[in-house]
């Protein structure tokens, strides 16, 4: 049905005369009147009695006007529903444990007023087309990981180089250490079952275990953080890396140790990834949240990260380092 004939109807059943309501939608009497017929025909039945006096509304019209007001405020009610600003923005965390879901908290604690959606997509391909489709409007993802290019339009920024931590159980040799390199990790087991190849972390984990002698074994089912640290406090070998604001749930009767990786400290480079045409008001308040606090507290040779990482090299200059 066409909406603009229905809002010229009841703009004229209200005025009472076809002049009066052209001249309230600044049309003329002819389109007024053409546009009333139209809809009469596609109803199949008079909306209108003209007369010299003006219009009355016919018993059809009568019947007709509610449900015309019902149509008018749903057209409504539908285009605020993505008018920018009153939808809530969706963004994408990977995971609710992991720091980039801390960055979107610390956010909303920054700006309580703003409605969130929260996603966790798993692959960065998936979250890249998701925000290149407008399904999503951020994402959080290690950028630019070799062979994943950001799709045209879109664009990242760094917002935290995320310093990791070797987690061990209380038997492990380096369970009392202050903290060690990762050359002395150099033929230890760390266990990451989560790391599935051809996602973004894999790739990072892959670059790290190649630069450093490291073996990071993903062999066995991902039962999630809880299961692995069970293990990994039992065991005076194994040893997994977390990041230093990934929260720690230590299973009951265990006791893990975690120590800082120093000389240099690797860490893990996060981006928020949007679409530079999305005009939501809460994006770009997100965007200059994160930028703003995107303060590096190590700088090269302090740290390592891949050569592909866009990393922050201090606000507004962003580069890529090893």
């Amino acid at each position: 049905m066409d909406l603009t004939a229905v809002r010229t109807f009841v703009a004229a059943a209200d005025a009472g005369q076809f002049q009066e309501a052209a001249d309230s939608l600044s049309i003329t009497q002819q389109a007024v009147s053409k546009r009333v017929a139209a809809l009469e025909k596609q109803l199949g039945v008079r909306l209108f009695t003209r007369a010299p006096r003006g219009a009355r509304l016919t018993i059809d019209g009568q019947a007709f006007l509610p449900h015309a007001r019902a149509l008018l405020r749903a057209e409504e009610r539908a285009a605020a529903s993505v008018r920018p600003g009153r939808r809530p923005l969706r963004v994408d965390v990977i995971g609710r444990r992991v720091a980039t879901a801390g960055l979107l908290r610390d956010f909303h604690g920054a700006h309580p007023g703003t409605e969130l959606d929260v996603m966790t997509l798993y692959s960065a391909e998936e979250a890249f087309a998701a925000v290149r489709d407008g399904t999503i409007d951020a994402t959080f993802r290690a950028v630019t990981m070799p062979g994943l290019p950001l799709p045209e339009g879109v664009e990242a920024t760094p917002v935290l180089d995320e310093p990791l931590q070797l987690v061990t159980g209380s038997a492990h040799p380096y369970a009392a250490a202050d903290a060690v390199t990762p050359a002395q990790l150099a033929g230890r087991r760390i266990w990451m079952p989560a790391n599935r190849s051809g996602t973004e972390w894999a790739a990072y984990y892959d670059e790290l275990a190649a630069a450093f002698g490291l073996t990071v074994d993903a062999i066995g089912p991902d039962f999630g953080v809880e299961a692995l640290l069970g293990t990994i406090a039992d065991s005076a070998t194994l040893g997994t890396f977390l990041s230093e604001r990934t929260p720690l749930v230590r299973p009951a009767g265990h006791d893990l140790r975690r120590i800082p990786l120093r000389d240099p400290t690797p860490v893990y480079p996060h981006c928020l990834v949007w679409r530079t045409d999305n005009p939501h008001p809460a994006l770009t308040a997100l965007r200059d949240h994160l930028t703003a606090a995107a303060r590096p507290r190590l700088t090269a040779p302090e740290i390592w990260t891949p050569a592909w990482a866009l990393r922050a090299a201090g606000p507004g200059r962003p580069h890529q380092d090893n």
